[in-house]
């Protein structure tokens, strides 16, 4: 891609509508825009739902909500929405994930550089990176900062994500806490049972048994999280168990949940979300994966951060052709566990 000559105090949106993790692993590039642009006004494009991701990160000057099931479902709220952000005069945009919707405002509001992935209408860029994501020959936010090169940007040695664990956040935790008669004083140890995809949920009885041994450990607090479509996987889990645990399925916003794990002891779950929240506020992590298809696994999509762990079962020596989609139904229990017990053991 050919370099791009921004102004003095250059207008910047960055977009990425996806996933919740794939947000926070974007947050390494508004830093690394910031250190480049100090100047800047820097904006960031996200869903709706996924504002408390974003909402008070410093390096950013303003967020832009886009309800993708609400106003901005329609042809006639897209238009307006490029209107919108026609009126902002934005020099640039970068596109973190390529969406159809995503190019088509920025090339309608007149946005003068763009840059994307050559994926979902690619006509509509100026500046167009080969799709190598699939390839999953790095982490998420390693291949973001291939974006950056056209704006002299090269990527540090170590990244780092950002979650703005805000005051309203740990109040309204801690308004749920006493609500809930959660102890203070030992510590927390979380499990996320659920995922957006089924080839990703370790099962859960396997999570009962983790937390059996886990609580034989230890004298802590063991409690599961999930969305309100989750509780039914949360309960299975609780109903497996023989020792008690804390259901917060349903109950935690984002803001919220980060507030949680920024005081736990550990959190393990499946390759999901929270997994990237938890590195971003730095609670200890076991990310379990079984996906191995280029693009899906933990090559790319492990969480960043120095005390994190990933389980996954090695599948070096089977042939390629014979690889399964997942193997997440392979991941023994003794393997997170002994993932889980180094990271305890470390000091905080």
């Amino acid at each position: 891609m050919k370099n791009i000559t921004l102004p003095d105090s250059p207008r910047i949106l960055v977009t990425r509508t996806d996933r919740i993790g794939d947000l926070v692993l974007t947050t390494p590039v508004f830093k690394a825009l910031r250190d480049q642009f100090p100047k800047a006004w820097i904006a960031a494009l996200v869903f709706i739902e996924h504002r408390e991701v974003v909402e008070g990160n410093p390096f950013l000057d303003e967020v832009i909500l886009y309800d993708k099931q609400g106003l901005e479902k329609s042809i006639w709220g897209q238009l307006g929405f490029a209107r919108r952000i026609r009126k902002k005069k934005f020099d640039l945009v970068i596109h973190c994930h390529g969406t159809n919707r995503m190019h088509l405002v920025a090339w309608l509001a007149g946005i003068p550089a763009r840059i994307g992935y050559d994926r979902r209408a690619p006509w509509a860029l100026t500046h167009v990176k080969e799709y190598d994501k699939k390839f999953g020959e790095k982490q998420e936010a390693e291949y973001l900062f291939d974006l950056l090169a056209p704006l002299g940007i090269t990527r540090s040695e170590v990244l780092e994500s950002f979650f703005p664990v805000t005051d309203r956040a740990k109040r309204s935790f801690d308004h749920l806490m006493f609500h809930l008669k959660i102890p203070q004083g030992k510590p927390w140890v979380i499990l996320s049972p659920s995922a957006s995809d089924v080839t990703k949920m370790w099962p859960a009885g396997k999570f009962s048994e983790l937390a059996t041994r886990i609580h034989h450990d230890m004298d802590g607090v063991i409690m599961a999280i999930g969305s309100a479509k989750d509780r039914a996987v949360v309960e299975s889990v609780r109903e497996k168990s023989n020792v008690p645990i804390m259901d917060l399925g349903g109950r935690l916003t984002l803001g919220m949940l980060a507030a949680l794990l920024e005081k736990s002891a550990i959190l393990v779950s499946n390759d999901s979300g929270p997994v990237h929240i938890a590195s971003a506020v730095g609670c200890p992590v076991v990310s379990i994966f079984g996906r191995y298809e280029p693009g899906l696994g933990p090559n790319r999509w492990r969480p960043l951060g120095r005390n994190c762990r990933v389980v996954a079962k090695d599948i070096s020596e089977v042939p390629c052709s014979e690889r399964k989609f997942t193997y997440i139904d392979e991941i023994t229990v003794d393997a997170v566990y002994a993932a889980a017990r180094d990271l305890l053991a470390r000091p905080v």
